[in-house]
């Protein structure tokens, strides 16, 4: 994939470097727009409610009751521990330029928000229009909160609290502040158009060679799967297929429950799974409308694409597991809801509408078909089908997106930053070639996460021990981890 495929791969999804300065197209210091700048603290508190209480109340009610408490304290957890690592040194990580390592992560120039003040500015995806860059890191933190809170939906009622906060430390420094870096770091829009007016404008050979080494300097200054060109608008990658795989890989190393397989496990609430699923739904349109990261058209359009193919993936579990078990059920309405929140992340800023809604129907049949058959096959305690539901339904939305973004097919095109500097202009498209970037960002993704969360999930047992003893999971770990419990008669 060429530098210039990458540049032309850049319209929308929270692919943004911390961009601060003057530009070309203004004559001051960019002014961030109020409306902006609201719609963007709104969906930061969206975005956060997909965590707590949303995501907490969804795995909740999915588990034994004597379990309940215990879930709600790790999610709990996990969100206060990744945003004071975020603010720390995750926010630099991802999103500053890391020298040599530049690629694979970023560096400690940013480290405890060091230049991020009040006044700092952070560029979207129209030239010339900035944010404050405290709302661009808060919004980012949100990301960085939910995605470690996800996998323990695969590893529930048997993990040792201690562990599994080790573990997440560990998770989000190696594995999930990396890969932000890689999919979602770049210099701006206006990096690349005024680099490449300087180039437009150069008056001679020797001047328009040094205007060119910069423009290659700043599409240089991007992740990985960023130059790559691959697209993934709110998180397909970062979040969905990363989590994913890593609780697959805890389940297997972690190994089943006890009884699993014996004696009945099912869900103690239903009515707190669809309370938090619901959470989930509103809170996703801060996810991926938000991931715009202003208010405009686009982020109209992620904001559709986010209610129809949730609404069309709830249906399509719906009417294929009644088809398949006799009956419909509100846990495969609310499960077929998720898969399509899932898989239309990727693509809610480059699909039409219509092409979301073909995505969510074949969400939620594909996703129902991991979580029962492939899951049953195989025998794996996914406890909560974190696998079934992120990881497919993340691979799905990655690939669909390369097909999706066809303006053919209702898709808004690619852009190049660089054609006419100070607009975005339509890029050339070949799906083919958007497909096969878009499967290597998926194993990238999958490697990445799933050898790396191997070795982590290995150190932390050996150190401390991933698995609380039997006696403990049968008593229940709201009382045997943490002396209380979710409910008292």
């Amino acid at each position: 994939m060429t530098m210039s495929k990458s540049i032309q791969s850049v319209l929308g999804g929270v692919a943004l470097a911390a961009l601060a300065g003057t530009v070309a197209y203004a004559a001051d210091a960019p002014v961030p727009n109020k409306g902006d700048t609201a719609w963007m603290l709104i969906s930061t508190a969206l975005v956060l409610m997909m965590s707590v209480p949303g995501l907490a109340l969804f795995y909740g009610g999915l588990v034994r009751s004597k379990n309940m408490l215990s879930v709600l304290a790790q999610v709990f957890a996990i969100v206060a521990i990744v945003a004071i690592l975020w603010v720390a040194y995750g926010y630099s990580l991802a999103f500053t330029n890391g020298a040599g390592l530049n690629d694979y992560v970023g560096g400690f120039s940013k480290a405890f928000l060091i230049g991020v003040t009040p006044d700092a500015t952070a560029a979207t995806f129209s030239n010339g229009v900035y944010i404050p860059e405290l709302v661009y890191m808060a919004f980012q933190m949100t990301f960085a909160c939910i995605t470690p809170a996800l996998i323990i939906g695969s590893i529930v009622e048997r993990v040792r609290f201690s562990a599994l906060i080790v573990f997440v430390v560990l998770w989000v420094t190696v594995i999930y502040f990396p890969i932000a870096h890689m999919v979602w770091y770049w210099g701006g829009p206006d990096a690349i158009g005024n680099a490449a007016a300087a180039v437009a404008a150069a008056a001679d050979d020797a001047t328009k060679a040094t205007a060119q080494a910069a423009l290659d300097a700043v599409t240089a200054d991007a992740g990985m799967m960023f130059k790559w060109g691959a697209l993934d608008f709110a998180g397909g990658t970062v979040v969905h297929i990363n989590a994913g795989i890593a609780g697959m890989v805890g389940a297997l190393m972690i190994g089943k429950r006890t009884g699993y397989g014996k004696e009945l496990m099912a869900p103690h609430s239903l009515t707190m799974t669809m309370i938090g699923a619901s959470l989930l739904w509103v809170g996703w349109f801060g996810f991926n409308a938000g991931s715009n990261l202003e208010a405009n058209g686009t982020t109209a359009l992620a904001f559709v694409n986010t209610f129809v193919a949730t609404a069309a993936a709830a249906l399509s579990w719906l009417f294929v597991e009644w088809m398949a078990k006799g009956k419909p059920s509100l846990l495969g309405l609310v499960s077929g809801a998720v898969a399509g929140l899932v898989a239309i992340t990727p693509a809610s800023g480059y699909a039409g509408p219509m092409g979301s809604i073909v995505l969510g129907l074949l969400a939620g049949g594909v996703c129902f078909f991991f979580c029962s058959t492939v899951k049953n096959a195989f025998g794996y305690d996914d406890s909560l089908d974190v696998f079934g539901v992120h990881c497919v339904g993340g691979i799905l939305g990655a690939l669909a997106t390369g097909v999706l973004v066809s303006k053919g097919l209702g898709g808004v095109g690619l852009v190049d930053y660089s054609l006419t500097p100070g607009t975005a202009a339509e890029a050339p498209y070949d799906m083919l070639a958007q497909v096969i970037t878009q499967a290597k960002a998926v194993g990238l993704t999958l490697v990445w996460s799933g050898v790396g969360s191997a070795i982590l999930y290995k150190l932390v047992d050996l150190v401390i021990g991933l698995r609380v003893p039997v006696e403990q999971e049968r008593e229940g770990l709201d009382i045997a981890s943490h002396g209380e419990r979710a409910y008292n008669n």
